[in-house]
């Protein structure tokens, strides 16, 4: 038997993440720092500001600006690495997830939506799963009737929820049970950090009369994360706890085999090659 007769191997080619541009890259970072002071502004915020003064009008206000903020990402994202097929994976991702949310409908914080978007964000990059994270936020909210000065957060969380998981380390090279063990980590770990930010948007506008554990506009700094951490053990542990549980049981049991989907589909519809049409006249001249 010669050398030319002796068959090649051919390696099965890797599931890649989409990637995104610098424009993409930098309008992300820009609603990310805005993002985190719509969240933080309380915690910095001096008595005397006009912030404080006004606090009753911030959720709209932050809410309009997020939506709009949100909608740059995603058009940015769209241009430069987020193709046709591209999006009708993340139609697909998005319907999937929306119609995940009702079931349990949040009830001690039975959310199957958030594995999903840990294994989505793993396979199909940071960037794609900041977008995917907003918009089944969004699809969610309509699809429960969950719109409000709320959403924007809930879209903006969602979202760095998603893409911390495709931020996660081996994209290419960790497989198995160690990656699974990686994924539940952080989505029971990540599922506390959805809580407690949902938590930190809506804190600021209790009466501080009415509660020892809610926002003083008096006070410093450190009595008032003193209060915050309170208000989050005392209202939100056995919810963001019941969300981590959930989060870490489906990876753990679904996890293998929807990660071998997405990665197969990512294969498959080859995101970063080009659509191009071929005419008929030219396809019988080459046979």
């Amino acid at each position: 038997m010669t050398p030319q007769a002796i068959p090649q191997a051919r390696a099965t080619p890797q599931a890649r993440a989409i990637r995104l541009g610098p424009r993409s890259i930098s309008t992300l970072a820009l609603v990310s720092v805005i993002g985190l002071a719509a969240f933080a502004w309380p915690l910095f915020a001096g008595p005397t500001s006009q912030v404080s003064a006004h606090a009753q009008d911030a959720p709209w206000l932050f809410a309009g600006l997020l939506v709009l903020l949100v909608g740059v990402v995603g058009a940015a994202v769209s241009e430069s690495g987020i193709g046709p097929k591209a999006v009708a994976m993340l139609g697909v991702l998005a319907a999937t997830g929306a119609a995940l949310r009702p079931i349990g409908a949040g009830t001690a914080g039975i959310e199957p939506m958030f594995f999903l978007m840990v294994l989505s964000g793993r396979v199909l990059g940071p960037g794609f799963g900041f977008v995917l994270g907003a918009v089944t936020m969004f699809a969610s909210a309509l699809l429960t009737g969950g719109v409000g000065p709320w959403m924007p957060f809930q879209m903006l969380s969602m979202g760095w929820f998603a893409m911390g998981a495709g931020l996660l380390p081996g994209p290419d090279r960790l497989r198995g049970r160690a990656e699974l063990v990686m994924l539940a980590a952080y989505g029971f770990v990540a599922a506390f950090a959805y809580g407690t930010l949902m938590n930190l948007s809506g804190w600021p506008f209790m009466n501080a009369l009415t509660s020892s554990v809610a926002f003083d506009p008096n006070a410093d700094v450190a009595t008032n994360l003193t209060r915050f951490l309170a208000y989050c053990l005392a209202t939100s542990l056995g919810w963001d706890l019941g969300r981590a549980a959930v989060t870490v049981a489906l990876t753990l049991t679904l996890g293998p085999t929807i990660l071998k989907a997405l990665r197969r589909a990512t294969r498959r519809a080859a995101f970063e090659s080009p659509v191009t049409f071929e005419h008929p006249h030219t396809r019988e001249t080459r046979k």
